[in-house]
């Protein structure tokens, strides 16, 4: 196994109180192998990347309890300096907004170049060469000549193709995308998915991909991982999953994706908000919200237990769910 993350748990400790951002993530990865992981904003899937990467803001961020395990070893373990020489080499991370993750005065040549200063120790005309490599790698037109450019100079889906060449660049093993469409046109959304898939498959690398948008994994994804204050509450192969889900909150991201043959109608939504982290409610933290919710859901926290051979779901009645999707 490539990555695998036992019983994750991060807070936040703030003047108002402790958010519970991690409750016990568990999940892992192959190599070759893409992981969607999904969920709304505040659910917890970038906490978990930070935490997985080790570039969690601390303070306040904590992490209080778990393990990651990369190539069997605990990330957890290691110092600081350990980290740091794993990141990138091993594990890199597509961040959301390349705009603000690109140094602004510096060249995109100047830091597709540093990472092989850094981690290669090669020579700065060296290190200029392999840029303009990447950039073509990633398709950017006229790489050299826009190797001396700077990051405001190029569209947000140039900017993101950078990103991802700098995730690229010392061809780790496994990546962490974390929205990279995000505020990207449709097409572009595409080609970017597209040339993600393609170099995972040139470099057999793994791939963690967090996103609330189900129409952008159905294509990519081999299995996913659905989020909900700060828990996995579902997890199967991408068919699967579309084909019946097997907890609510899944159904209703699935009934939420607009639909060719629903035009004019009204798009649904899930009922209510996202938990506030700080006072997460007793029992199934999404019964609130849960159109199947009862007794048992609003007092007893339902593990998350095993439906099928590749698949779990934490819902008291997973079955009930399941039947109304067939």
């Amino acid at each position: 196994m490539l990555l695998e993350v036992r019983d994750l748990q991060v807070e936040f400790r703030t003047r108002d109180g402790v958010a519970r951002a991690v409750n016990g993530v568990t999940c892992s990865v192959r190599a070759g192998e893409t992981l969607a992981v999904l969920g709304e904003s505040g659910s917890g899937k970038s906490v978990t990347a930070q935490a997985i990467m080790g570039i969690l803001d601390s303070p306040p961020g904590r992490i209080t309890g778990g393990e990651i395990l990369f190539k069997g070893q605990d990330l957890l373990k290691l110092k600081e300096e350990q980290r740091r020489g794993i990141r990138g080499a091993g594990m890199a991370m597509i961040f959301q907004d390349a705009l603000s993750a690109l140094n602004p005065v510096l060249s995109v040549g100047e830091q597709l170049g540093e990472m092989f200063v850094v981690h290669r120790g090669m020579s700065k005309r060296d290190a200029h060469a392999r840029a303009v490599e990447l950039m073509d790698r990633v398709r950017i037109p006229a790489a050299a000549e826009r190797v001396g450019q700077y990051p405001h100079q190029f569209s947000g889906g140039m900017r993101q193709r950078i990103m991802i060449a700098m995730a690229m660049a010392l061809e780790p093993d496994l990546i962490i995308a974390d929205e990279p469409t995000t505020a990207l046109d449709v097409t572009v959304q595409a080609q970017v998915m597209e040339l993600l898939a393609e170099l995972q498959r040139e470099l057999d690398m793994g791939l963690i991909l967090i996103t609330h948008d189900l129409g952008v994994v159905a294509d990519v994804a081999d299995r996913i991982a659905v989020m909900y204050a700060g828990r996995i509450i579902e997890t199967a192969p991408v068919h699967e999953i579309y084909k019946a889900p097997a907890h609510p909150y899944t159904r209703g991201l699935l009934d939420s994706i607009p639909r060719l043959d629903q035009k004019g109608q009204e798009l649904y939504a899930i009922k209510g908000l996202p938990p506030n982290l700080m006072r997460i409610p007793p029992g199934c933290p999404f019964n609130p919200r849960c159109p199947r919710a009862r007794d048992l859901c609003r007092t007893d926290l339902p593990p998350l237990e095993r439906v099928s051979a590749d698949r779990r779901s934490a819902c008291h009645f997973w079955k009930e769910t399941v039947d109304a999707a067939r």
